[in-house]
């Protein structure tokens, strides 16, 4: 356990390298192994830990050096996270409401509940807005099928935060990836990029926190 989270560290604090090693080794072959990330990372509930948006931010860098085609990226990227988040629905579907009743191994009942909290807050665009949101983005799907949420309002809510997310973070490293500073810095910027992604959810439950207090 000890050596798997060592591994998942060192995945993101050297993104860069490990995608680089990875491009040279599997050339085309690189397409599947990001949809394969994108789509488990957003597809299965028990995978919240896997890099999002600093994988997309380091695949739209490489794009930039002519290593990665931009277009296919995003489709393919793009289409990855649209059927994760389609595939978590239906988890979340088959299951239903019983999920909250008895602890489960690979579930954390408390990641379920803030994600419930906070769909209940935004409605259906929490779908949108949880793509920008690391453990919620995994949770967000599954709990709108436990929540029975239509399908056809799902798919526009998964369509839209999919292109929004996909594109944004892979353009930004397109666009950025590659200046000076912030190839020199990218370990610090990868961590910039997590940070932000974290702080949403963070400031929602430092209100809640504080809230409570008031309260008592």
């Amino acid at each position: 356990m000890t050596d798997l989270i060592k591994g998942f560290i060192d995945l993101f604090l050297h993104l860069d390298q490990h995608l680089s090693q990875i491009i040279t080794d599997y050339g085309f072959w690189t397409y599947l192994i990001l949809f394969l990330i994108i789509f488990v990372e957003t597809g299965l509930v028990i995978m919240p830990f896997l890099p999002g948006d600093s994988l997309l931010f380091a695949a739209g860098t490489f794009a930039a050096l002519g290593s990665l085609n931009l277009g296919l990226l995003i489709l393919l990227l793009f289409i990855a996270a649209f059927l994760g988040d389609t595939l978590n629905y239906f988890i979340g579907n088959f299951i239903g409401p019983k999920v909250f009743s008895k602890d489960y191994r690979f579930l954390k009942k408390e990641h379920l509940v803030k994600t419930q909290q906070f769909y209940e807050k935004h409605g259906g665009k929490t779908i949108i807005f949880a793509r920008f949101m690391p453990i919620i983005r995994t949770f967000a799907p599954f709990i709108a099928g436990v929540g029975t949420m239509n399908y056809k309002k799902f798919i526009s809510y998964n369509i839209i935060g999919g292109i929004l997310w996909v594109a944004g973070f892979t353009l930004l490293g397109y666009l950025f990836g590659n200046i000076p500073t912030v190839k020199k810095n990218f370990t610090l910027v990868i961590f910039g990029i997590i940070l932000l992604s974290i702080t949403p959810p963070l400031i929602e439950y430092l209100k809640s926190k504080f809230s409570k207090k008031t309260v008592a």
